[in-house]
């Protein structure tokens, strides 16, 4: 096995814990006192969904490194972002939040852009 295709399967495997990971914390009931600053959970969110995005772009990357390999893991990012969401709703003492999804989208999207500007450096 070549070292290209140990990374695309540790790159997958990075995928979907770290999608299992959100959705394992998403299932866990609130219990925290209280944010230490104003909109710290959207930074949370933006932060959880750019890695997101990262770790989608790597995989998307295996089939396809051009524009589309962005799309891909950007659209991988939002849509897991709004079924998790969803997914909240039926969390006792969680709640969906559109907000949350709007910072999930900002994140992938900034992190996606950086990527995308290096790249054509």
């Amino acid at each position: 096995m070549s070292h290209k295709t140990i990374f695309q399967i540790f790159w997958c495997f990075a995928l979907i814990a770290y999608s299992a990971i959100i959705f394992y914390l998403s299932s866990q009931t609130l219990q925290i006192s209280g944010p230490t600053f104003l909109h710290q959970d959207k930074l949370f969110h933006a932060t959880a969904y750019g890695l997101l995005a990262y770790f989608a772009l790597r995989v998307s990357s295996i089939f396809s490194n051009n524009i589309w390999s962005l799309f891909w893991a950007w659209l991988y990012a939002v849509v897991y972002g709004a079924t998790d969401e969803w997914h909240q709703s039926f969390v006792p003492g969680r709640y969906a939040d559109i907000w949350d999804w709007v910072a999930d989208g900002v994140g992938a999207t900034v992190v996606l852009v950086i990527i995308y500007i290096l790249r054509r450096r």
